[in-house]
């Protein structure tokens, strides 16, 4: 069966400003222009329609011009619901040229009782590209202990691999066990890749082998995970998006 359209958004450098050059809707969402600075536009996620049922496909792809910045806003999450066992998917490719920026703050994705879904984020980065992301995963509704994930976030700079990570979150039983999740419900991660903060404030932020760093919390609760990644991502989605890019160190 053919794959359903992707909801499509670009913006690039043409003539020396930045222009949004494709917004493109799909089934499941629809990209929406929001105001402010329109040489680092924002772009909201809306929904079109109640989503992911079973047998549905998500898909996204975001590219962003040499010298552009996006940011994407998602006003409200994604909950995945029961299918029965049937599989949903959802997936982003996301591609950053040169010396572009993308901020993406994704809103929880709640996975719920008797859901199955396949998650899959790839970024391909260019030379000097950076990309500040923060994920939300969610088992559960209230109540619920949650359904069956798998989740994919793959980035790679200039073709090589700089983070990859598989979590296999389909069997309740192992994902409790304290090597994996340990009880909790919400897997929250912020991202930064193509460079790296100047510190490290908080000991559960670290860096990539390569020009990155990460941090992670798990709590019970999405809004106790939202609040304790706050000041990592409002430090580091303020350094990115400040006027003087030195302030961060692009480095290996």
């Amino acid at each position: 069966m053919r794959r359903p359209e992707p909801t499509r958004i670009r913006v690039e450098r043409v003539d020396g400003r930045t222009r949004i050059t494709d917004l493109t809707a799909s089934r499941f969402l629809r990209p929406r222009l929001l105001g402010g600075d329109p040489e680092r536009p924002r772009v909201a996620l809306v929904a079109n329609c109640a989503s992911l049922l079973a047998g549905d496909d998500l898909r996204l792809d975001v590219h962003v011009g040499a010298g552009a910045h996006l940011e994407l806003v998602e006003p409200s999450g994604t909950v995945v619901y029961n299918s029965d066992g049937e599989l949903a998917r959802w997936s982003a490719q996301v591609r950053v040229e040169e010396a572009g920026r993308l901020v993406w703050g994704a809103a929880p994705f709640v996975v719920s009782g008797g859901a199955r879904v396949q998650r899959h984020t790839g970024i391909d980065l260019a030379p000097e590209a950076v990309v500040l992301l923060r994920e939300t995963l969610v088992l559960g509704r209230s109540g619920e202990s949650g359904g069956r994930l798998r989740s994919v976030l793959r980035a790679d700079l200039e073709r090589r691999p700089l983070f990859v990570e598989e979590l296999a979150l389909d069997d309740e039983r192992l994902r409790d066990s304290p090597a994996v999740l340990g009880g909790a419900r919400v897997l929250g991660t912020v991202a930064l890749l193509g460079t790296r903060p100047e510190e490290l404030v908080h000991p559960h932020e670290s860096v990539l082998h390569g020009p990155g760093a990460i941090r992670r919390e798990l709590h019970a609760e999405a809004h106790l995970d939202e609040a304790a990644l706050a000041p990592t991502w409002d430090r580091w989605r303020e350094t990115l998006t400040a006027a003087d890019p030195s302030r961060f160190a692009l480095m290996t």
